[in-house]
């Protein structure tokens, strides 16, 4: 199979625990590209976050972010916008999620939380992306990308299970890592839009490598040809996909190995 385009989750990923991208894999990265193979970042991350790593690497390609909430071409053009409608978030504000739950929401550009937590700031340093503090409240009636929810892995197990009862119906629910817990509007995630995305390219699934770590990962590496899970990854997204093969871990070029056997590059 000639592949024709790499599509990669980033956290967990494509970037190490410190939030980087070895110079290892970049390198590689930048040589598939040059052959004239695409690559393209599909994160929950918002897009003005992603967009830093994916310039890092001196690409100009398509981005895939929040989930498949929105998609922006090369030219950073929005081509999907989807959004919450205002009485979800209405409703995922004034739900009771404990007190010790950290509440988010992603607009367009902004990000938006009531009161910083350790590791935040850490986590989005390298892109310069930073967080607004403000009351949720004032974005009840509005719509929004996605609202996300963070704690303690036990808490937010639990708090998965009680809202997949009241909102699976009305809303697509994932968790990115076993502290985060996503909604974005229904029938919304990172395979829906890269569908899209491929329509536009005439790229076919089959055509396309992929890889992950998180159950917010699965349905897109449920759909391309040749996907690949990360040795980090979450044990849910493992048993999820029993023959998907595992590969080596984002803090030991998992991801630059694997790509090197594939397309047999030299460096």
């Amino acid at each position: 199979m000639k592949y024709k385009l790499i599509v990669c989750d980033m956290d967990g990923t494509l970037l190490t625990s410190s939030h980087k991208i070895s110079e290892h894999t970049a390198n590689i990265i930048k040589k598939i590209e040059d052959s004239g193979v695409k690559f393209m970042i599909a994160t929950g991350r918002p897009f003005l976050d992603a967009r830093h790593y994916r310039d890092s690497l001196k690409l100009r390609s398509y981005l895939i972010t929040s989930n498949g909430a929105r998609a922006h071409d090369e030219d950073n053009n929005p081509i999907v916008v989807e959004n919450i409608p205002k009485e979800l978030v209405k409703r995922l504000l004034n739900y009771k999620v404990g007190k010790d739950i950290h509440r988010n929401i992603y607009l367009d550009d902004d990000w938006i939380i009531e009161y910083e937590i350790d590791g935040l700031v850490e986590f989005h340093k390298e892109s310069g992306y930073g967080f607004n503090i403000d009351d949720l409240s004032k974005y009840q009636n509005e719509e929004v990308a996605k609202v996300f929810f963070l704690g303690e892995n036990k808490e937010i197990e639990d708090l998965e299970k009680k809202m997949k009862k009241d909102f699976k119906d009305e809303l697509s629910i994932t968790v990115s890592s076993s502290f985060c817990l996503e909604f974005m509007k229904k029938g919304v995630n990172k395979a829906e839009t890269l569908k899209k995305v491929l329509k536009i390219l005439d790229i076919k699934p089959e055509e396309v490598i992929a890889f992950g770590d998180s159950m917010n990962d699965y349905e897109m590496l449920s759909l391309v040809g040749k996907p690949f899970i990360m040795g980090n990854a979450s044990k849910r997204l493992i048993e999820a996909l029993p023959n998907v093969e595992v590969i080596g871990n984002n803090n030991e070029d998992g991801i630059g190995e694997k790509l090197q056997e594939i397309f047999n590059i030299e460096l």
